[in-house]
């Protein structure tokens, strides 16, 4: 075999090869390479947005934007003046009803004792009565058989009749007395209810005047703040944005071709366009539930018409941990570029 030949030979052997390899690599599956990327990634963090919770014109601004704060750091304040006037109404109201109570409380104990000495005296009366009964019948019998005279039964019918006029009189009193009882403890239980009412209005001002110190919820960075001192805060509207740097994530929108064998755990390189020199390193920590197009606020519908396919896109949240150096540069809505590294282990 000439020289010349086998040369031939080997180039066309070099040929096949790379024409079988262009074939693999043009006809293999996205899915099973070994590492996924896209370049459609992002930093995020779930900042939360603080609100008036109550109406009123800002007193004090203690922040500025970019600022760091803690949870629980006093972030600005409400002019109370109104609500502290509310609320020293609402005390005076409070201790008036429980005046009242008192004073109610103390009829009817005196409603209560005016009661018994009512009985007492109707027990006297009883006992008067029953002897002037008893005169009275003596007398008469002895009217009857000529042994006493006229004048003592009339002395003594007549001390009858006054003692039961007294004992009806003093029956009458005693049972108007227990029937004020009734009454005084329907006032006493209403005065107690309007304590009770008056206790939940102060109660109401309190939360109320609380809400005008407002507090860091979280602990970030300030972010949009729009309060200034001597503005209106209206109730419910934004007034400024924390942002937790600390426990930043990335999102990340990969073509659902590529999820096949991506789940959480598998290692991710993390590739910062802000930050050429520096990767970092996360962990898929899980997986979209809904493409982004199906949870627009229009999601497209194919039911009629033509269709063409298009390849969707899912969010991907990968974990970045802090401990790494230039994480405290990373910023909400930078661009990525994250690797994943398919790890068929991690998903069984």
């Amino acid at each position: 075999m000439t020289k010349d030949l086998r040369f031939k030979i080997l180039i066309g052997i070099i040929v096949i090869a790379v024409l079988i390899i262009c074939y693999y690599l043009l006809n293999r599956s996205e899915a099973d390479q070994k590492e996924q990327s896209t370049e459609d990634a992002y930093v995020q963090a779930d900042a939360t947005t603080v609100a008036a919770q109550i109406s009123g014109t800002i007193e004090q601004v203690a922040i500025q934007d970019n600022q760091f704060v803690k949870v629980g750091e006093s972030l600005l304040k409400i002019d109370d003046r109104e609500i502290q006037v509310e609320l020293k109404n609402a005390q005076a109201n409070l201790n008036s009803q429980i005046a009242n109570a008192h004073k109610l409380k103390a009829l009817i104990a005196q409603q209560q004792s005016l009661i018994q000495q009512a009985q007492a005296n109707l027990n006297i009366d009883q006992s008067g009565l029953k002897l002037a009964q008893q005169d009275y019948q003596r007398f008469s019998n002895l009217a009857a058989d000529g042994s006493g005279t006229v004048q003592a039964k009339q002395q003594a019918e007549a001390q009858l009749q006054n003692q039961q006029g007294q004992y009806q009189k003093n029956n009458a009193a005693l049972s108007a007395s227990k029937q004020q009882i009734p009454v005084l403890q329907a006032d006493l239980e209403k005065a107690n209810a309007d304590i009770i009412a008056a206790k939940a209005a102060i109660d109401a001002l309190q939360l109320k005047l609380s809400y005008t110190d407002i507090n860091a919820p979280i602990s970030g960075f300030i972010n949009q703040k729009t309060a200034r001192v001597g503005g209106y805060a209206q109730t419910g509207t934004p007034l400024l944005t924390i942002v937790p740097l600390n426990s930043i994530y990335i999102e990340a929108n990969f073509r659902e071709t590529q999820l096949s064998h991506m789940c959480a755990g598998q290692k991710v390189d993390i590739h910062v366009d802000a930050l050429p020199q520096t990767h970092f390193n996360g962990t898929i920590e899980s997986l979209g539930a809904a493409s982004g197009a199906s949870m627009s606020a229009i999601a497209p519908h194919n039911a009629t018409g033509n269709f063409t396919k298009i390849v969707q896109r899912l969010p991907v949240r990968i974990h970045v941990n802090s401990d790494q150096p230039n994480f405290n540069k990373l910023r909400v809505g930078m661009s990525v570029r994250p690797v994943v590294h398919i790890d068929l282990n991690k998903c069984a």
